[in-house]
């Protein structure tokens, strides 16, 4: 092989090692040690106003590429221990047995599975969450908030979604009355991408 032609195939294969890497997603990790990442929930109490509160412990990633959006893939993993209503009391029952029982379920969790892009801007993340020894497919109501670099010389990518879970589906059924049977999670997720 001449040098002409070791030449063409040596540019060759590094085109298509660049066309590659290009195509690839890129791999975010949801930034929850600088607390830019959160997971809320409300659920109406009586009927009469919200009960609010979050899970403080969560990690978890993601890949998305700006050319094949529909490649995209979630995996998140929450503490359930973690659980934070503003009142101790409070949330001493609700890791009981009675609601998320964390001593038998110290973790829930979220795989996606699906990703589509809808009109306006929206779209919908469909996955598998294990909760309470319970696993549901849910849709996940998401807009992309944006992504860019950050001052310290990273860069980053953040979605904002919501989604309403109805507590029986998941095995939890302590009575708390008729308007009190679905739970509200907001999501607010920034990941930070990966080298």
């Amino acid at each position: 092989m001449n040098k002409t032609i070791r030449y063409l195939v040596s540019m060759a294969w590094l085109l298509c090692m660049v066309v590659s890497a290009s195509t690839q997603a890129a791999e975010y990790l949801i930034d929850t040690k600088g607390a830019h990442a959160s997971i809320n929930f409300k659920i109406k109490h009586l009927g009469y106003s919200w009960l609010t509160g979050r899970f403080n412990q969560f990690s978890g990633h993601f890949t998305y590429d700006e050319k094949a959006p529909a490649a995209m893939q979630v995996k998140v993993e929450i503490d359930t221990a973690s659980i934070d209503s503003n009142h101790a009391e409070r949330d001493k029952h609700l890791r009981s047995a009675d609601f998320l029982h964390v001593d038998q379920y110290p973790k829930a969790t979220f795989v996606s599975t699906s990703f589509q892009k809808l009109k306006d801007g929206k779209m919908l993340l469909k996955g598998d969450l294990t909760l309470h020894g319970v696993t549901r497919t849910v849709e996940i109501d998401v807009t992309h908030m944006g992504h860019g670099a950050d001052p310290w010389g990273g860069y980053r990518r953040g979605f904002s979604g919501t989604v309403h879970l109805v507590l029986a589906d998941f095995g939890i059924n302590y009575k708390l009355g008729p308007a009190s049977r679905e739970v509200f999670l907001e999501l607010q997720i920034e990941g930070v991408r990966q080298q």
